[in-house]
């Protein structure tokens, strides 16, 4: 998952469905049950944008009706409301500082022929754990370094985009030279304009979904880093806590949390301690140096 975007509803679509503040507050305890986004005031005109196209596909003319549908119903509806109202916000190397950091922490730890494993909570369309992947190539200075990356995310149909690793060629703009031919392939043809991450790349990676709202995360592994980042922004401190307590057990003695640049977790320091810009580590291993 990434960032909630606000979007502006046209006075056609106003008209178009019966939505009131009735309809909005029953959106907002259900998403925060399914997903754990607290949704305020003024995302009301993005609700009813993101919902308006749901009830079109449905065949519906009320939010309420489809509000009772996707409750009734669960299962595929259930998840189409969760997607629909989360909006991906992501690019390679976004926030690039903690990528550095994570390339000498992953020398730093790691040991033999041991394997690090590394988990990107929202991996949205792909671009961060992609990174992640090129980082862990370069700090090895191998197309196989010693590195295993889970990438998951709640939304299902973002999911498959990342899985794919294609992406039109604008998206690699920003990247230099070196890292465009090393670790993408431009296509031709028919596939003209766009790129795809190396094989390689794909080899280090595992996409799986999972909702951080759950009480189990069925994950047995211990995570040497775990980006978790521009996700608890849209969590209540509550909410928060309770993902922050599913997690901090999953670090290694020496793992490291990296959170989104607006991230805070002083509220949870019984659990994780800053030890970095806005990188943070296992609080029962904080005074080891």
């Amino acid at each position: 998952m990434a960032d909630l975007a606000p979007g502006a509803a046209s006075q056609a679509e106003e008209r178009a469905f019966d939505f009131d503040e009735r309809d909005f507050r029953r959106v907002c305890r259900m998403i925060h049950e399914r997903a754990g986004i607290s949704l305020s005031p003024h995302k009301r005109d993005m609700v009813y944008s993101r919902l308006a196209r749901r009830l079109r596909v449905l065949g519906m003319w009320r939010v309420g009706e489809y509000l009772d549908h996707v409750e009734s119903a669960q299962g595929a509806e259930a998840q189409q409301f969760v997607n629909a109202l989360t909006t991906n916000l992501t690019s390679f190397f976004r926030e690039g500082h903690h990528f550095g950091v994570l390339a000498e922490q992953l020398r730093a730890a790691h040991r033999g022929d041991g394997v690090l494993q590394i988990w990107c909570c929202a991996a949205s369309t792909g671009e961060e754990p992609w990174s992640l992947a090129i980082t862990a190539c370069e700090a090895f200075g191998t197309l196989t370094p010693p590195v295993r990356i889970l990438a998951t995310d709640i939304d299902t149909h973002v999911l498959q985009l990342a899985r794919r690793g294609v992406y039109p060629v604008e998206r690699i703009d920003a990247l230099d030279a070196a890292r465009k031919r090393r670790f993408f392939q431009r296509g031709s043809g028919a596939n003209a304009g766009l790129c795809r991450v190396r094989p390689e790349l794909q080899a280090l990676l595992e996409f799986r979904q999972l909702n951080l709202c759950d009480d189990d995360y069925g994950l047995r592994e211990r995570f040497a880093a775990v980006f978790c980042r521009n996700v608890m922004i849209y969590f209540d401190k509550p909410t928060q806590y309770h993902v922050l307590q599913r997690i901090a057990p999953l670090l290694t003695p020496d793992g490291r949390l990296y959170a989104g640049h607006s991230e805070s977790f002083n509220h949870a320091s019984d659990l994780v301690v800053p030890c970095g810009r806005t990188i943070y580590r296992p609080a029962s291993t904080a005074v080891r140096g």
